[in-house]
């Protein structure tokens, strides 16, 4: 069986909400889906034991893009959660109004392409409330990639 880990960066709910849904859907689909708050993680290691890993975080900010609080230390400790060959997907929520829509997404993709991870997807960004039908359509997208 295929094993996921799922880490957000959440402020308002609505990533956690995401990050949620995809892990549900992913059991869905016979696979084991761990879901974890950025919060409660360290880079090192963090991808050992996981066939994929999927990154959700919300971007903040109008003159740069700000990735979520809980999720900066993660972001800036990348590097040591051993990425290369690894299967990663980027997801996030957002607002279109801002310059930098779901900037935190592009960095954490950009990032994860620099340390040798092999990006699966398209990322998922989404504008304001998340639709559940778009989150599962883009999981079932990443389960065929599995």
């Amino acid at each position: 069986m295929s094993k996921a880990l799922i880490v957000f960066g959440s402020t308002t709910g609505n990533t956690e909400t995401v990050a949620d849904t995809i892990a549900e859907t992913m059991e869905k689909k016979g696979l084991e889906a761990e879901v974890k708050n950025a919060a409660d993680v360290s880079a090192s290691g963090l991808s050992n034991g996981s066939d994929i890993i999927l990154f959700g975080c919300s971007t903040w900010g109008e003159e740069e893009i700000e990735l979520q609080d809980d999720f900066i230390p993660l972001y800036e400790d990348l590097d040591q959660a051993e990425l290369s060959g690894k299967k990663v997907a980027v997801f996030g929520c957002g607002d279109s109004s801002y310059t930098y829509f779901c900037g935190a997404v592009d960095a954490i993709e950009e990032k994860s392409e620099q340390l040798g991870a092999k990006i699966v997807v398209d990322s998922l960004k989404i504008d304001g409330d998340p639709e559940r039908d778009e989150v599962v359509s883009w999981t079932e997208e990443v389960c065929g990639k599995l």
